[in-house]
C-alpha cells in the first residue's frame, strides 16, 4: 500500500473530508490528514468568532473552505472566502483567520 493515500481503520478507502474535523464550541479543532517532507494536509473546524492571530509560515499554503464563511487577511488585506472557494497564502506574507460563521477548511502546505 502507497503511503501517499491516507489510511483509515488499516485500508485505503474514500472519506469525507468534512468529517475529518468536529466542530467544538469556543474552539479551533485540527487534524492532519497527510504529513510528507513535501507538505502537508490540513482539516480545521473553526467555530464562529474562532481565529487563528496574524502569523507567517516559510511556506506556500492554498486554503479550501469545505463549508461556512471567513474572513482570511493576508499582508493586511482582508478577503472573504466562503464554501467552494479557495485562497493561496504567500510565503513569508502575514497572515490571520476569522470565521464570520463555523467554518471547515482544508489547508495545503506546499514545501
Amino acid at each position: 500500500m502507497s503511503e501517499n493515500f491516507i489510511t483509515l481503520d488499516k485500508e485505503t478507502r474514500p472519506f469525507s473530508l468534512k468529517d475529518m474535523a468536529a466542530y467544538q464550541d469556543h474552539s479551533v479543532v485540527s487534524r492532519e490528514i497527510i504529513r510528507k517532507p513535501a507538505g502537508t494536509m490540513t482539516v480545521f473546524a473553526f467555530d464562529e468568532g474562532e481565529g487563528l492571530s496574524e502569523h507567517t509560515a516559510p511556506f506556500d499554503a492554498a486554503v479550501y473552505l469545505l463549508e461556512g464563511k471567513a474572513t482570511i487577511t493576508i499582508d493586511g488585506k482582508p478577503h472573504t472566502v466562503k464554501e467552494g472557494e479557495m485562497i493561496i497564502m504567500p510565503a513569508n506574507k502575514p497572515h490571520a483567520l476569522k470565521a464570520v460563521t463555523r467554518y471547515k477548511m482544508l489547508l495545503v502546505m506546499i514545501k
